[in-house]
């Protein structure tokens, strides 16, 4: 077992309402806690807890509360922080909903989460409303933000002046949040984070991220998705700091809002490193207020992190966790000197690991020196979740019997702690007994300039062996139109051992990926995988 080079941290016993505002300072109030990055709007702390306040007042008077589910469908706006906190505030449970859902995955979602209400904006009605009636929500419930006929919105729920509830509930056992997950296969299942989960890990992440008051973080990362929700939204509340909202990213605004806002400190996934180290665009803005940016979600490559710590003039760091842990596990300290961006830094505070032999069911010791072999990463800790909602045997599965998390990821470990990732356990490509990450490749990939992008996943071929198939989006520009199957091969067989050579290539418009940036790799997979011939875009 090893854990974290940082002394524990005290969780406070409160709920998160009392953690974030309960001792806001005279000086802070009137500091600008939320900024729309698309108008330029300001709201003040002072402003934020008054809506916090009233819209738990409002939902309270009309009967929600402790044993309520409430669920917000709705982009990166300031108002998402009013409503997620108001509702909080009362007492109710939330589920965070994807805002790319379609209503058949909405309706999925309220009906297994057992909401009550949806909060949402009208861009996203039709939807909204079409899951709401198949699941019971009445118009009077279906709280339209910005506005709609025929349903309250949010001006219309601050304007009942209802005074905020006093509500009791054990902040270590309550639900506070249920976002939905696949964990490490299956279905989405809704993890159940308590206050105590979601306030433990924004202490433990903290002390090492290093935002302070002054600092202005841009929020792209949906808050809808753990790593948003935590180290964005509750974390620069907690710090006091300016979170500037983008609600879907364009890369020409990306740039004008952290040149026009000043922004100092990105939270992005690895897609958005790419454009900012390659595209050209970049060097048309003045980035200079950036002076450090942290990548999660999914690994990023330390050639790739290099180039962009070059680029923009900053500190880049790397992060780890799952939706399971609320979510961060692991973390690069932003004052680190010897501590490799590829890799996903030390354990954070309060957190116990263990490296498991996939294939024995071993223990893989902490090295005296060096590395330690790759190993299934468990882990435990006050930010681990509850379990799965009314899903008791996948529970099981995932939490073992001493409240270790199977993480369903291959890392390593060295001497002195540092942890990396080396690629998810199912997502193992095994080639005549060799076992091949994907990410590896993808991140070789993103090194070649025709190359914009990159998945690689396991396909049979003719014999069903399992071989690497290359999925690649062209670079525009000279050297993505001149990028072929052979190209591709070549430049990875050049600089990988023999059977981690890509055998197949295949050139798409798009990598899919979740919105919190993970490749999703079973959309590349076909529905039913059975052996092939050898294509003419294979290789031996």
């Amino acid at each position: 077992m090893f854990s974290s080079p940082y002394p524990d941290v005290e969780v406070p016993n409160l709920g998160i309402y009392d953690y974030l505002f309960g001792a806001l300072a005279e000086e802070d109030l009137d500091r600008v806690a939320v900024v729309d990055g698309t108008t330029g709007a300001e709201t003040t702390y002072r402003a934020l807890r008054g809506q916090i306040d009233a819209l738990a007042g409002a939902v309270a008077a009309q009967g929600l509360g402790v044993n309520g589910v409430a669920a917000i469908l709705c982009p990166n706006v300031p108002a998402f922080a009013a409503v997620f906190h108001g509702l909080l505030r009362a007492g109710a449970t939330v589920t965070t909903v994807n805002s790319l859902y379609t209503a058949d995955e909405i309706a999925i979602q309220l009906t297994d989460a057992g909401a009550g209400w949806l909060f949402t904006v009208s861009a996203l009605l039709p939807a909204a409303r079409e899951a709401a009636q198949r699941t019971g929500i009445p118009a009077a419930r279906l709280v339209v933000l910005d506005g709609a006929d025929g349903h309250p919105s949010l001006g219309d729920l601050l304007a009942l002046s209802a005074p905020a509830p006093r509500v009791s509930f054990d902040p270590a056992t309550h639900v506070a949040v249920l976002p939905y997950s696949s964990g490490t296969t299956g279905r989405p299942k809704g993890v159940m984070l308590s206050h105590r989960n979601l306030i433990a890990n924004v202490e433990q992440a903290r002390g090492l991220l290093g935002v302070g008051p002054e600092d202005r973080l841009l929020a792209l990362l949906p808050f809808f998705h753990i790593y948003g929700l935590t180290v964005l939204l509750n974390l620069a509340l907690r710090q006091r700091a300016r979170l500037v909202t983008m609600p879907r990213f364009d890369l020409p605004e990306f740039l004008r809002i952290i040149q026009e806002h000043r922004c100092s400190y990105l939270f992005i996934a690895p897609p958005v490193a790419v454009a900012l180290s390659k595209h050209p665009l970049v060097a048309e803005y003045d980035l200079g207020s950036v002076h450090t940016t942290l990548s999660g979600a999914a690994p990023l490559d330390g050639e790739l992190g290099a180039r962009l710590a070059e680029r923009l003039g900053c500190r880049v760091l790397q992060g780890y966790g799952m939706t399971e842990m609320s979510p961060v596990s692991h973390l690069i300290p932003h004052d680190s000197r010897d501590v490799p961006v590829s890799s996903v830094g030390h354990t954070v505070p309060n957190m116990q690991c263990r490296l498991v032999d996939p294939a024995t069911g071993e223990d893989i010791p902490v090295p005296a020196e060096g590395t330690s072999a790759p190993g299934h990463l468990l882990c435990r800790g006050p930010n681990v979740m509850l379990g799965y909602l009314n899903r008791p045997q996948e529970t099981a599965d995932t939490l073992d019997a001493d409240g270790f998390l199977r993480t369903g990821d291959i890392a390593t470990v060295r001497a002195d702690g540092v942890v990396t990732i080396v690629d998810r356990l199912k997502e193992l490509i095994k080639y005549n007994g060799y076992q091949i990450a994907p990410a590896e490749l993808e991140a070789l990939l993103l090194t070649h300039p025709g190359i914009a992008d990159s998945a690689v996943i396991g396909t049979l071929d003719a014999d069903g062996q399992e071989v690497p198939k290359a999925f690649v989006v062209r670079q525009p520009g000279a050297d993505g139109d001149a990028l072929d199957v052979a190209g591709v091969m070549d430049f990875v067989a050049a600089k990988v051992a023999p059977f981690k050579k890509i055998r197949r290539v295949e050139f798409i418009e798009a990598v899919p990926k979740s919105a919190s940036g993970k490749i999703l790799r079973r959309m590349l997979k076909p529905a039913e995988q059975a052996p092939v011939p050898a294509a003419a875009s294979e290789k031996q």
